[in-house]
């Protein structure tokens, strides 16, 4: 199993003596699979005054944390794309891989639980709105012709049931424990089940690219969007009916009340148990 890595680097609302803004890196570990206790992953936090914002003195954080951790990450994921050269830069020297990706999942309930409790209690505090991050998305882009899945359908799974995906036969995926997202093992979570006589190629394919979530995009023409990294997204389907837009809405109905979580799935066919490819997801405002 691989360890990954999520990683911001950006001000807090506490003034410093000097009146300026107090940094911070956060680094806390991904949890990969549905049955990682959330206690159990590695976090380490440290902050750093407005003079040492540069790609050395993140890359000694990092190296500090590396120090501490049960082992190095094998990536770095991160959300802000306003850090991304100086990220980038760090992570290269030290030869880890750093994407932009929206898979931070514990690093944003972190964030959102120090805003409430961390940061308030220290000196310096400067009460505030703390904004979420606000990104342009792409254009949408077609699929490559060869992976294009022949048919799909819109499923649901309780989350009992998803919490036993560890069991299931599956090539490509991840996914996270359902605590973070805070689903009892009754609610029920809707996802996209995609059929492929290239079913594998496919999963590969989207392993790739940090598969962040399905959506419905209402806008003409209406389709359903795989969105990936930070902002990219792809055409899954065209909605060309009445039928098939109402179950789109409904999905996205479903997402809500199961506090985003969803989920993309690939077989070769209906009769296959096997997944080639199975993603647990979330949508989420990032921190």
């Amino acid at each position: 199993m691989i360890t990954v890595w999520e990683l911001d680097f950006y001000s807090r609302p506490i003034l410093d003596e000097n009146k300026k803004k107090v940094w911070e890196v956060l680094v806390c570990e991904s949890p990969l699979a549905v049955d990682r206790q959330p206690e159990s992953l590695f976090r380490y936090a440290e902050f750093c005054s407005s003079a040492e914002v540069n790609s050395v003195r993140l890359k000694s954080v990092i190296e500090a944390a590396i120090a501490q951790a049960p082992q190095p990450p094998d990536k770095i994921r991160f959300f802000r794309q306003a850090m991304n050269n100086m990220i980038a830069k760090a992570c290269k020297e030290l030869g880890i891989p750093a994407q932009l990706s929206q898979r931070t999942f514990v690093l944003n309930q972190w964030l959102r639980q120090r805003h409430l409790e961390v940061y308030p209690a220290l000196p310096g505090f400067q009460p505030g709105a703390n904004p979420s991050v606000s990104f342009a998305k792409t254009p949408p882009q077609p699929l490559p012709d060869a992976l294009l899945g022949e048919k799909w359908q819109f499923v649901t799974l309780s989350a009992s049931d998803v919490a036993e995906m560890n069991e299931w036969t599956i090539d490509f995926g991840e996914a996270f424990p359902l605590a973070l997202a805070g689903l009892a093992p009754e609610a029920q979570i809707p996802g996209l089940l995609i059929f492929s006589t290239r079913a594998t190629p496919l999963a590969g394919w989207m392993s790739g690219l940090e598969v962040a979530s399905v959506r419905f995009d209402s806008d003409y023409p209406t389709r359903l969007l795989l969105e990936t990294g930070l902002n990219d997204r792809w055409t899954l389907a065209s909605l060309a009916n009445q039928q098939v837009k109402t179950e789109a809405q409904n999905f996205e109905a479903a997402k809500q009340q199961a506090n985003g979580v969803h989920f993309l799935a690939v077989q070769a066919d209906p009769e296959t148990e096997a997944f080639a490819g199975f993603w647990l997801l979330q949508t989420v405002n990032l921190a």
